[in-house]
């Protein structure tokens, strides 16, 4: 996608968006930068309010980064075993802690190319611990963000990275957090995978899906 100006469409979409989802924030529950990076790790392939029950009893017994590399594996496994794919979660989250405490003295660090160097951290997660955990305007690709960018035409690509830089292009950067949050409540209420509510989109007449039914 070539550099554009933000055009009436988009300015339009966001605008709406913010209207239809004032509140529109992570639906993961962290009181950290910590715990969010965590609490999205466990979050893959998993619902949030599954994470959400899990994360308490989990961060009161492994409060820190340290407190995780220097647990056993099968210990974290029993405390995450309702998100699925425990085993794998488990190892790169003890891996990744262990990577923080030895480079980031057992901080989060707050740029991309260091959010990734950690085990079970790609873009999506680095994103959304960049712009909630530190307010740093990120672009997270979701499976929401995929489906709907290029239902409303933001985007004509498919895979996550390229579907990223063409919305940091069109998305004003002091928008583009509240918008992926909004995208993905959008998508759960009303643009879903299967059977999209068309008829309640109030985003329908700059919708390229609609207008090709």
């Amino acid at each position: 996608m070539t550099k554009i100006k933000l055009n009436k469409k988009v300015e339009f979409l966001v605008n709406e968006l913010d209207k239809l989802y004032p509140d529109a924030e992570c639906s993961l529950d962290y009181i950290n930068a910590f715990q969010l990076l965590i609490s999205t790790q466990l979050s893959a392939q998993c619902t949030d309010a599954c994470v959400n029950k899990v994360t308490p009893a989990l961060f009161e017994k492994y409060p820190d980064a340290k407190a995780f590399a220097n647990a056993e594996l099968e210990d974290i496994e029993k405390y995450i075993y309702a998100t699925g794919f425990y085993h794998n979660k488990a190892k790169n989250i003890k891996s990744c802690c262990i990577m923080l405490c030895d480079k980031f003295n057992g901080d989060v660090p707050h740029t991309m190319e260091e959010l990734t160097m950690l085990a079970g951290v790609g873009r999506k997660t680095a994103n959304l611990v960049l712009g909630d955990a530190f307010n740093i305007p990120s672009i997270v690709v979701d499976t929401h963000c995929i489906r709907l960018s290029g239902r409303l035409g933001l985007t004509k690509n498919t895979d996550p990275n390229k579907i990223e830089s063409d919305l940091r292009i069109i998305i004003p950067p002091d928008k583009s957090n509240k918008f992926c949050h909004a995208l993905v409540l959008h998508g759960r209420a009303v643009c879903t995978a299967k059977k999209p509510k068309c008829d309640k989109c109030t985003l329908k007449n700059n919708c390229n899906y609609y207008e090709n039914l």
